[in-house]
């Protein structure tokens, strides 16, 4: 059984999966506003986060799709043509 074979099935048998991931990002803000130790963000904290976010989002969900730019896209909930922008913005594919 290869890497994504194995995730898929250890995903789906975890219904915990949302929490798990909320948890992940709650201790990683916590963690970057403790680090700056009361001094300003030099950019906004939500554009920081979907900056460093998004390109490994759309990167994994494309691999987990097996590289079908539809499936990734419905699974995303975006348009395909939104990914494709999205994809030629991060230089993935």
């Amino acid at each position: 059984m290869n890497a994504v074979s194995q995730l898929r099935a250890e995903a789906q048998g975890d219904a915990s999966l949302e929490p798990a991931l909320r948890d992940c990002v709650t201790r990683a803000v916590r963690r970057y506003l403790a680090d700056l130790d009361g001094t300003e963000c030099s950019e906004g904290l939500y554009a920081l986060v979907m900056r460093e976010v998004e390109r490994p989002l759309l990167r994994e969900v494309l691999a987990w799709h097996g590289g079908n730019q539809s499936r990734a896209a419905a699974a995303l909930g975006i348009n395909r043509a939104t990914l494709r922008k999205k994809l030629a913005q991060h230089r993935i594919g």
